[in-house]
């Protein structure tokens, strides 16, 4: 299984995974948010991304005007910056947009660790259902993705998963 927790493995990957780690790497994001353990997310790591597929970005606060406050200093010079707190879940949480060159970009903090939240168990799962299907298997849920089903939709709907497809891709088996 890939180590989803270091970037490293985007070098090897194809063309857009090879971009979004350079572009990773020029803005110091891994590094200027390290004390929140950040992780990549999404759709991008999995291969299964569209052009318009943000990079999704995890992090672990427990302080969240401490964080917001960082992540201002960090990206409100780029393009579409915004930055909210909200609850998801019942979780407070903190999230930035912002738009590079290159690529849109989501920082999402919550208190769960970076290992624990949603977004990560999903992609862990996504991961190895996409090994176990295998190509065709991808290349139907890119197709779904395009014709407007988001990802996790796309995966419950070629399982025969019924009901909120967030919770129970999360229940799904492997």
């Amino acid at each position: 299984m890939i180590n989803f927790k270091n970037i490293e493995y985007l070098k090897f990957g194809n063309i857009r995974q090879k971009e979004a780690y350079f572009e990773l790497k020029e803005l110091k994001i891994f590094e200027n948010l390290k004390k929140y353990k950040p992780i990549l997310t999404g759709t991008i790591p999995l291969e299964i991304d569209l052009p318009e597929s943000d990079l999704d970005i995890i992090c672990q606060c427990t302080n969240h005007d401490e964080f917001s406050k960082l992540l201002s200093e960090l990206f409100e010079d780029y393009n579409e910056f915004k930055i909210k707190s909200k609850k998801y879940n019942g979780v407070k949480s903190t999230i930035v947009k912002f738009k590079t060159d290159k690529f849109k970009i989501e920082v999402f903090g919550q208190s769960i660790p970076t290992n624990h939240q949603n977004a990560y168990k999903h992609m862990v799962i996504e991961y190895k259902i996409l090994n176990e299907k295998g190509a065709e298997f991808k290349t139907e849920i890119i197709n779904l993705k395009m014709n407007g089903l988001n990802t996790e939709a796309s995966f419950a709907k070629l399982l025969g998963l019924e009901g909120n497809p967030y919770e129970e891709l999360l229940k799904f088996e492997i």
